[in-house]
């Protein structure tokens, strides 16, 4: 029986499982491969927001997919939930893709999203929301970014979210990762790409790959180099047993 590698791919702030709308349909092909919602987000959107919440909503779904442990691809703040999940259910990851997730959450980095984090709850949830649309709809093709306009935006969470991020993070995390680890970041992300070589040097098995000219939304700048990058990373894990 063929080898099959299990996905589970968890979207970053504010978003839902719509980010990965364009992945899901290129992977399910060859992949059993699920998106969830974190806690506060789309159709979790009443849920209370925690770490240990979104570590054992990832675990549900790695159960769902009844394919032993799975890659875990998490984007942003998804990122940093997956290597909580790592942490705490080690056994349960068969490999990594952190993208955009990159970056030490810990000391004076950590201030300007602390400001964010305050701010967004000072303007109203329909602007953000209006902003939000536009700026997606001028960046990106309708195809890629509809699935996310058409979910909204988790605003509410994110002070709750980034506040417990914030401070807990750095290339140390990566010592709790016991599977391999692709780090995969958008060229021109500088910001989350900040300890990108301090994360890899962290880990014995981890590399490096970066999509080119792409930004923090590297699996929207680029959606074909992003999925292929999975792929490519989910057909080199090794055989479970």
């Amino acid at each position: 029986m063929t080898d099959v590698v299990p996905m589970v791919l968890v979207h970053g702030t504010r978003f839902s499982v719509g980010q990965w709308s364009v992945q899901l349909a290129a992977l399910r092909d060859e992949f059993p491969v699920v998106a969830v919602d974190l806690p506060g987000h789309g159709e979790r959107a009443a849920q209370p927001w925690s770490l240990s919440a979104a570590t054992e909503i990832i675990a549900a779904a790695v159960d769902s997919l009844d394919r032993g442990p799975a890659l875990v691809v998490g984007h942003s703040l998804g990122g940093y939930a997956a290597l909580e999940f790592a942490r705490l259910r080690p056994h349960r990851l068969r490999g990594l893709v952190l993208a955009g997730a990159s970056a030490s959450t810990r000391g004076l980095s950590a201030l300007p999203y602390r400001w964010i984090a305050g701010l967004v709850p000072l303007v109203p949830a329909d602007r953000l929301t209006r902003w939000n649309d536009r700026l997606l709809r001028r960046l990106y093709s309708r195809d890629v970014v509809e699935a996310t306009i058409r979910s909204g935006y988790a605003f509410h969470t994110l002070p709750a979210a980034w506040g417990e991020v914030l401070g807990r993070f750095d290339a140390s995390a990566m010592r709790h990762v016991k599977a391999p680890v692709l780090i995969l970041n958008g060229e021109k992300d500088t910001v989350f790409r900040a300890g990108e070589a301090d994360f890899a040097r962290a880990h014995p098995n981890a590399r490096v790959e970066l999509i080119p000219r792409a930004r923090h939304l590297a699996n929207f700048d680029d959606p074909e180099a992003f999925t292929d990058a999975v792929r490519r990373f989910a057909r080199e894990l090794p055989a479970v047993g």
